[in-house]
């Protein structure tokens, strides 16, 4: 077990090395950092100082590796566009971005499953047909589509949720969340739900397939044949069993609600990490762009991490066969 994670952490170092080094190309070569950090008045000379102080005329190999230095304390310079630390910057989003990622995966998480379970084992219901239908919508639309939809259901019609922000917050000194507030528990429906559409249709149809697999294996009829009650063999044996692929696909979806929150935050206007990336390419801030690149990059590699390790323990095959290549 513990060589297992050393290799995957080796293998998470390289990757982020990589990230790092694609993070740098685009922090240093897209665009002139001076020209951005400067008014369009100031002299040549003065440029070339703050060149020098930035360290810009440094070989490339001792840039890269003072990125990598500030990286790995948190150091992402300025913002060109506001003028305040990068970091502080992403820190300040955070926490709308999490507490919508959180409450999206728990939303797909548990009625992917749910849903998932019940179509695979009452496969010729009625309810069973209407829900994989359903699940087309949450598949084929676009997401930006579905969240202009719930607006104009839930917001413009009925007029029961708010269509755009993130509500009252609390301000906790290091963290300031809406779960505390009527208004902010509002605010995080229609984004979330909306975020979590694609995420639950595509674990509900692999929860889906791999129950129905595992469900004509010869096991189960040996469980059967055992006279185990119907209960103990579709959650006891089935599910479980069916959980080892599902662990995969859903630490994959998990990091890409946190990636891909960019569009659910535009449509909702939620002041999440995501609108501060789209703002920060429209105006070329690049030190926010890179610095978002290696935020998302850890995210995964996290994540992947916390999977393999889960995946690791679940799955008695991957423990037999480490121990038989000692």
């Amino acid at each position: 077990m513990l060589a297992f994670i050393i290799r995957r952490l080796a293998q998470s170092v390289v990757v982020m090395l990589f990230v790092a080094l694609i993070a740098f190309v685009v922090f240093r070569y897209v665009g002139d950092p001076i020209a951005s950090m400067v008014g369009v008045d100031t002299r040549l000379e003065d440029q070339e100082i703050m060149r020098e102080r930035l360290g810009l005329n440094d070989s490339v190999i001792v840039q890269f590796l003072r990125f990598i230095g500030n990286a790995m304390q948190g150091e992402f310079g300025i913002s060109y566009r506001l003028q305040q630390p990068v970091t502080e910057l992403i820190l300040s989003r955070l926490p709308a971005t999490i507490e919508l990622a959180f409450v999206s995966a728990t939303i797909a998480l548990v009625f992917g499953v749910i849903f998932g379970v019940y179509t695979a084992l009452r496969p010729k219901a009625w309810s069973s047909a209407g829900i994989m239908a359903l699940s087309l919508v949450g598949v084929s639309l676009p997401t930006f589509l579905i969240g202009i939809g719930l607006i104009y259901i839930f917001a413009v019609e009925l007029g029961w949720l708010p269509s755009f922000g993130r509500g009252d917050v609390v301000d906790l000194g290091w963290w300031r969340t809406g779960f505390l507030t009527e208004s902010g528990l509002k605010s995080l429906i229609l984004p979330a739900i909306t975020l979590s559409l694609f995420q639950l249709t595509l674990i509900m149809r692999l929860v889906r397939a791999e129950m129905l697999e595992v469900l004509r294996t010869e096991y189960i009829r040996f469980a059967k044949a055992r006279g185990l009650s119907q209960r103990a063999i579709n959650f006891g044996h089935a599910l479980k069993n069916t959980m080892v692929p599902v662990i995969t696909i859903t630490g994959l979806q998990l990091g890409s609600v946190i990636a891909f929150a960019i569009v659910t935050e535009t449509v909702f206007q939620w002041p999440g990490v995501g609108s501060l990336f789209i703002v920060s390419v429209q105006v070329v801030d690049v030190p926010v762009m890179a610095a978002y690149l290696m935020f998302i990059a850890l995210v995964f590699v996290l994540i992947n991490l916390v999977v393999d390790i889960l995946y690791y323990v679940v799955d008695p095959r991957l423990r037999v066969d480490g121990g038989a290549g000692k």
